[in-house]
C-alpha cells in the first residue's frame, strides 16, 4: 500500500512539474491574432503596429489572420472555438465586444462568457464632421442649423448598428435633433458621399477625419473624447462645445478563449503592457489618432461590464436590429 501511495505521489509530482514547465514555456510557437475584418482597416493597422514589438517581448513570431464577415462575428467564432492555450487570440473593437451582443438577435457568442479579456490597448475617439458646404462653422451653429430644418439633414454611417451609426444617434438624443440616417456598406462609400455632399453629417474615426479635414474636404466640428485630440488640436470636444457629458469613444482590445490558463493570460497581458509602454509605439498610435489606453485583464473585464449596458441602450434607442 505504501508503495502504491508513493507511486501516486510521484505521478502527481511529475504531472505538476510537467504542467509548470508547459506554462513556463509559453509561448514556444507562433501566436496568431485573428481580426474579424478585412486587411487594411483600422484594426489591421493597430495589429501591425503592435505585432513587431510583441514578437520581441514574447520571443515568438506573431501572425495576423483575417476572418471577416458579419460585423466581426466570423472572427470571434474562430477564436471562441480555438484551443484555449493562448496561441490564438482576437483583436476586437467596440462593435465586436459590446455593440454586437445588443445588435444581433442570434449572436453565437457572449463576450464575457466565451472570452477572457487580455488587454485593452487603445481608445478611439471620433470626429463629428460636416460637408464643407454646410454653413455651420461650429457645433452650436450646426445644432441650430439642423434644428431649423428637422428631417432635412442626412447623416451617413458605415452601416446599421455600428459605432458610426450609434454615435450620431447618441448625439441626436443629447441635443433633441432630428436627422435622417443613411446607412452604407462600409465607411469608405459613406465618407465619399459626405465629401460629395450627398449626406451632410458623419461621425468618423480620427485618423481619416483628421487627414480630410486638413485637406479641406470635410469640416471637423468637434471630437467625441473628453479631451482634445493631438491629431486635431484646434478642434474642441463636444463637451467644450456645450453638450454636457457627451463622451463617445470606441476602443480596441485583445481577448482569448474563455478557458485559457490564468498564467498564460497574465503573460500575454503583461506583454501588451510592455509594448504599450514603449515611447515609439505610443507616439505612432497618437499620430494615427488612437490614444494608448492599457488595461490589464481584470480591469478590462470590469470596463467591458460597464460598457455593455451603455451601448445596449444606444442600440435600443436607434432601433437597429440584425439577425
Amino acid at each position: 500500500m505504501k508503495s502504491l501511495s508513493a507511486a501516486k505521489t510521484l505521478v502527481a509530482a511529475m504531472l505538476a512539474t510537467t504542467t509548470l514547465w508547459a506554462s513556463a514555456a509559453f509561448p514556444d510557437k507562433p501566436v496568431k491574432i485573428v481580426i474579424g475584418f478585412p486587411a487594411g482597416g483600422p484594426l489591421d493597422l493597430h495589429a501591425r503596429l503592435l505585432s513587431e514589438k510583441l514578437q520581441s517581448v514574447l520571443g515568438q513570431p506573431v501572425l495576423i489572420d483575417y476572418k471577416s464577415g458579419a460585423g466581426g462575428t466570423v472572427g470571434a467564432q474562430e477564436v471562441m472555438k480555438a484551443p484555449a492555450d493562448g496561441y490564438t487570440i482576437m483583436l476586437a473593437n467596440t462593435g465586436v465586444m459590446v455593440i454586437n451582443p445588443a445588435l444581433y438577435g442570434k449572436l453565437p457568442y457572449a463576450t464575457l462568457r466565451d472570452f477572457v479579456p487580455l488587454a485593452r490597448t487603445a481608445m478611439q475617439p471620433l470626429a463629428l464632421l460636416v460637408n464643407p458646404k454646410v454653413p455651420a462653422k461650429t457645433l452650436p451653429e450646426f445644432i441650430s442649423y439642423v434644428r431649423s430644418r428637422p428631417g432635412q439633414i442626412n447623416y451617413g454611417s458605415a452601416g446599421n448598428g455600428g459605432i458610426s451609426h450609434l454615435a450620431p444617434e447618441m448625439f441626436k438624443t443629447a441635443t433633441g435633433l432630428f436627422m435622417v440616417h443613411i446607412p452604407y456598406r462600409g465607411s469608405a462609400p459613406a465618407f465619399t458621399d459626405l465629401m460629395g455632399g450627398q449626406v451632410e453629417f458623419m461621425a468618423e474615426s480620427i485618423p481619416q477625419a483628421a487627414a480630410y479635414h486638413k485637406q479641406g474636404k470635410v469640416r471637423a466640428l468637434a471630437v467625441t473624447s473628453r479631451e482634445r485630440n493631438p491629431a486635431l488640436p484646434d478642434i474642441p470636444t463636444a463637451i467644450e462645445a456645450g453638450i454636457k457629458n457627451f463622451e463617445v469613444v470606441g476602443f480596441y482590445g485583445f481577448l482569448a478563449p474563455a478557458a485559457t490558463p490564468k498564467d498564460v493570460v497574465a503573460k500575454l497581458s503583461d506583454a501588451f503592457k510592455q509594448v504599450l509602454a514603449m515611447p515609439d509605439i505610443r507616439n505612432r498610435m497618437i499620430t494615427q489618432g488612437a490614444d494608448p489606453a492599457y488595461l490589464g485583464s481584470d480591469d478590462f473585464a470590469k470596463f467591458l461590464t460597464a460598457e455593455m449596458p451603455r451601448w445596449a441602450e444606444a442600440v435600443a434607442k436607434s432601433g437597429a436590429k440584425l439577425d
